[in-house]
């Protein structure tokens, strides 16, 4: 299967159409408040900590959140604490105790000038489209930092919220731990991410097929606007709803684009280019999300939401690991199709705001999205010439790009050790490298990067810093969650360790370098919650 696509996305449709969103909210913002006044107002406990926030997101409509505390829990217990990241927050918590930092990072004691709220947004998920809302999340608030720079702090699984859809509002420990380890190891490798910075035990038992362990998980991040989040203004036909999301989504994430002739379609194209990097991010190292909804696709470029995620072992394009993901819709090698079908719906969304002429604001839209294909190609091509150590450019490298991704999927390869060993000339001389396949196209490489590379040592160069050493193996996170679940932090916290340097080769990798044991059964996620 070629991974240089002529983008042909899947599912439904691949053209903006006026009247995409033609199935409105079926349960609107004023709706799930009234359902939730059934439930027990809530009040925070406050406290003083040196957490300051903001709240810019609360200048938007009232209809884009709802202002309310999280549930309290019984017994909170700290599991995780990213004291680097809290560094990098200047967050200063030294003076609390673990028991008081529970206490924070339950949502039991808050800032005395908190005002947690939910975000409403909708979405395609699979396709469909669906009214959505955070569930089971509030943010906290937002950090400021001296640059400007500006993140939400959200709890997950922090309880019902008006949108929780009949659902608990709560999370278990196995997967906001996953989420944990694998957006520090996504941070490590390099690749725009959400991030954690801790992760508390509720001291409630949260029943899923069976009963397990409560958690809460709290999560940095850029912003939590998403296309969903555009979906949901339009979906009102409130255009200066809809104005009022632009205005502030370009002020917080695009501040250079303010002043554009054509504001929507510039934030169009700019969260193009963005999701085009990403995207690219992910197939260098072999990372398949997993659920593409669009309310899953993060307007600051970020990779957020790591339920059903995982890496590849052995190479396939048709890779596909979540339990729901029956067609393999989100698949692999689907990935870069899907997110220009997400920006699809994205476009329909900024229709009443790219013109007021129907037609004129579909033409546009449509203009700007024909950009994604040819920008994806040159950016994935680029970034396998850095995987290959090719410097510069020629004719014939997609045509040797493809030619080894042929022969590792023949040949049921390693995508990240085969890249990896690349750089190591002593490694292949034992199977598979040893085959005749193998030592033609070598021969052709080796030709290559003699032909243009200033020196070997600068080709390899190149490999190493683009092909990590580890990953975060499948089984491995398995392991450490399954100890973790049943009272044991040392694995987690060992792999959290060996994830933070993926680029370098140290001694201490081993154990986590090599894929799942031969006759281990085919890895499957599931979303948590």
């Amino acid at each position: 299967m070629n991974l240089i696509p002529n983008i042909k996305p899947q599912a439904n449709r691949s053209r903006v159409l006026p009247h995409t969103l033609a199935r409105y909210l079926a349960l609107t913002n004023k709706l799930a408040r009234e359902c939730y006044d059934s439930l027990l107002p809530l009040e925070i406990m406050t406290s003083d900590t040196t957490l300051q926030f903001e709240y810019s997101y609360l200048d938007l409509p009232e209809s884009f959140y709802a202002l309310l505390a999280p549930a309290p829990v019984a017994k909170p217990r700290l599991v995780a604490f990213n004291q680097t990241l809290a560094d990098e927050l200047g967050v200063d918590l030294a003076d609390l105790s673990d028991n008081d930092k529970a206490a924070l990072f339950a949502g039991n004691e808050l800032p005395s000038d908190a005002k947690p709220f939910a975000q409403a947004y909708a979405g395609h998920q699979f396709g469909g489209f669906t009214n959505l809302g955070d569930g089971r999340a509030h943010v906290l608030g937002e950090i400021v930092l001296p640059n400007s720079q500006r993140f939400d702090v959200q709890f997950k699984g922090s309880g019902p919220t008006p949108y929780s859809r009949r659902g608990d509002g709560r999370a278990v420990l196995g997967p906001m731990l996953r989420e944990y380890l694998i957006s520090e190891a996504m941070a490590a490798l390099g690749i725009p991410t959400t991030r954690a910075l801790a992760v508390v035990t509720t001291g409630e038992a949260v029943q899923r097929e069976k009963p397990e362990q409560g958690a809460i998980l709290t999560r940095v991040a850029a912003s939590h606007l998403r296309v969903g989040t555009f979906e949901f203004a339009a979906a009102h036909r409130d255009k200066a709803m809809l104005q009022a999301l632009l205005d502030y989504t370009l002020k917080r994430h695009f501040p250079d684009l303010i002043d554009a002739n054509n504001k929507a379609l510039a934030l169009l194209d700019a969260v193009l280019r963005k999701q085009v990097d990403l995207i690219v991010h992910w197939m260098r190292v072999g990372f398949v999300h997993g659920v593409m909804n669009t309310d899953n696709m993060a307007l600051s470029g970020e990779t957020i939401d790591y339920g059903p995620c995982a890496f590849m072992d052995t190479y396939d394009p048709a890779t596909v690991f979540s339990s729901i993901d029956h067609q393999g819709r989100y698949a692999y090698a689907n990935q870069p199709a899907i997110a220009l079908w997400n920006l699809t719906r994205f476009a329909e969304a900024l229709l009443p705001v790219i013109d007021d002429e129907q037609e004129q604001a579909v033409a546009l839209a449509e203009e700007t999205l024909t950009s994604f294909s040819h920008l994806y190609r040159e950016k994935w091509v680029s970034m396998m010439r850095a995987k290959l150590g090719l410097l510069g450019e020629e004719e014939g490298d997609e045509k040797l790009i493809q030619r080894l991704l042929d022969w590792m999927k023949d040949n049921k390869a390693d995508y990240t050790n085969t890249f990896r060993e690349l750089s190591d000339e002593a490694k292949h001389q034992a199977p598979p490298y040893d085959a005749d396949v193998f030592r033609a196209w070598q021969s052709d490489w080796q030709a290559r990067r003699e032909h243009r590379s200033k020196s070997i040592k600068a080709s390899r160069a190149l490999m190493q810093q683009t092909n990590p050493a580890v990953i975060p193996r499948n089984h491995k996170v398995e392991e450490a969650l399954a100890a973790a679940t049943a009272g044991d932090l040392h694995p987690f916290r060992e792999l959290l360790e060996a994830l933070q340097s993926p680029y370098e080769d140290r001694e201490a990798l081993t154990p986590y370098q090599s894929p799942a044991p031969l006759g281990s059964c085919a890895y499957q996620t599931f979303c948590g919650t």
